[in-house]
């Protein structure tokens, strides 16, 4: 019997084009996607783009369009990463969508309706970067730590959320494991913020400063702060107050994943929301680590912003995919380097994986006419081996442990070759029709097996290997399609292209 799967990536803020960090946090929600799409999961992904606050108004005015049209702009170059990175998600949720806007609405008149919303004056630290208050204390030499800039004093009337209501609660949520924080480390960070007590948090801004959002309920002079609007993308986005069935059927979501950057707002602050509106909490937050650039945090004054469209166009999406997967530690902090991704391009990808595929395909097509061999099939030694690496793989991957899975599978890969190495099928050729039979059939079975562990990493490449193989990647028996000899005897195979084709790089 299937299960369902919902996971969510964080929704972008649409004041700058895509980066490879976010770039990230997308293929590794595809991989959890794809990987329960494939053991036969109800599965859905949902992604999507922050478009209100105070920094797409002003950034609105400064170019001289409406902030409409500055959203829809910028929300295009987000969409069309679906394509870019061969991405598999279900919805793309925008917070200017009607629905989106009436289902936040209704979030907060049943915070409102448990008397969790009140309305006071409030004077604080203000950074515009993080469109959010700041305390004095997080501060670092009187700056905002993440935009390095200092934070402006406001005072304001505002509608407030009672979330020091509900401290303690989220507080047992999150150290019984109920509501699941990984890695431990960011259990233990939250827990030590709430071990303090959370403080209520300001939940609008005055119409007259902020324009650009959506309208409180019953209060045409206050406009909705980004907690309520952004964070309810999360149940607006499968359903919540239009869709009630697919809503029953996806929430709660079994991830959350998101950045180290917001995970108060995503432990504490929504949290919080749900207890309040009387709504299901989710089941895991997924926190992942941010990408430097040859060492140094990215930055357009140091002109070493990675863009993804560049190394998607010369290199492709696996190539790319394969490398922020395996090289960026999962739930750390990780270095993309030029020269790094060119080493793994040739020697992981193109050597390690597409070499092997090319060489047992053209052997099948030189010794046994392009048609899988009848032979017996080695199940005693290469059976219990391959389900060795798939028990391994599940493991890696339902821990969230997406570099050790992609490990394993090149692991996978360098046993295959030395496979080759070992038996030497052009020596048998020569001597002993049967052991040669036995052999290329093993090494098809192998590719087919790696066809399977790629198809969440790289589904490109795992589609082609499949296609050569003539074996579908949709709608699997997974159970089945794990299980070593599922290749028939005279099946026809097909020789393969290059996977992963040699690039030419300019001469300098």
């Amino acid at each position: 019997m299937s299960k369902k799967f919902y996971v969510t990536t964080s929704i972008a803020y649409v004041n700058a084009r895509p980066h490879i960090g976010f770039a990230m946090e997308l293929i590794q929600a595809d991989v959890l996607a794809r990987y329960h799409r494939m053991i036969g999961d109800d599965t859905f992904s949902l992604t999507g783009t922050d478009e209100h606050g105070m920094k797409l108004e002003t950034a609105a005015k400064e170019q001289g369009l409406e902030p409409k049209q500055l959203v829809d702009m910028n929300a295009a170059y987000f969409k069309e990463l679906k394509e870019v990175l061969n991405l598999s998600y279900d919805h793309f949720i925008r917070t200017t969508d009607d629905y989106h806007e009436k289902g936040a609405q209704k979030v907060w008149t049943l915070m409102n309706e448990q008397g969790d919303i009140y309305k006071d004056s409030y004077e604080g630290l203000y950074c515009i970067g993080c469109e959010a208050f700041v305390l004095e204390k997080d501060l670092v030499d009187g700056k905002c730590p993440n935009h390095n800039r200092v934070p402006e004093k406001l005072r304001e009337e505002n509608y407030f959320f009672k979330l020091s209501k509900y401290s303690d609660a989220i507080g047992k949520k999150i150290e019984t494991g109920e509501l699941k924080i990984f890695p431990e480390s960011k259990k233990n960070e939250i827990l030590y913020v709430i071990k303090d007590g959370l403080k209520d948090v300001s939940f609008s801004r005055p119409k007259k400063i902020l324009k650009w959002g959506i309208d409180v309920p019953n209060d045409p002079d206050q406009v909705m702060y980004v907690w309520c609007d952004a964070l309810s993308n999360y149940i607006t986005g499968i359903g919540y107050g239009r869709d009630e069935e697919q809503f029953k059927r996806y929430w709660p979501a079994d991830v959350h994943l998101i950045g180290k950057d917001i995970l108060r707002f995503h432990s504490a602050i929504w949290i919080g929301m749900l207890m309040s509106a009387g709504i299901e909490l989710p089941k895991a937050i997924y926190v992942h680590g941010f990408i430097t650039s040859e060492g140094k945090k990215m930055s357009k004054s140091l002109n070493n912003v990675v863009d993804p469209n560049e190394y998607v166009d010369k290199y492709g999406a696996d190539a790319l995919r394969y490398f922020l997967l395996k090289e960026i530690p999962t739930v750390d902090d990780g270095d993309f380097s030029v020269e790094r991704f060119k080493v793994v391009y040739g020697t992981e990808l193109a050597n390690n994986i597409g070499n092997l595929v090319s060489r047992v395909l053209a052997m099948t097509g030189k010794y046994f006419e392009g048609k899988v061999p009848e032979a017996v099939k080695s199940e005693d030694v290469l059976g219990p081996e391959v389900m060795k690496v798939w028990k391994e793989y599940q493991e890696a991957v339902n821990g969230f442990d997406l570099k050790k899975a992609l490990e394993i599978v090149a692991a996978f890969a360098s046993y295959a070759n030395k496979f080759v190495d070992d038996t030497k099928p052009w020596v048998l050729a020569k001597e002993n029709t049967q052991d040669l039979a036995r052999v290329i059939y093993a090494l098809l079975e192998m590719i087919r097996h790696l066809s399977l562990l790629l198809l969440p990493f790289l589904p490109a490449t795992s589609a082609k290997i499949s296609s050569y193989l003539g074996q579908a990647t949709e709608n699997l028996d997974f159970g089945k399609a794990i299980l070593w000899g599922g290749l028939q005897f005279g099946q026809p195979v097909q020789k393969a292209e290059p996977l992963f084709a040699r690039v030419e790089e300019p001469q300098k």
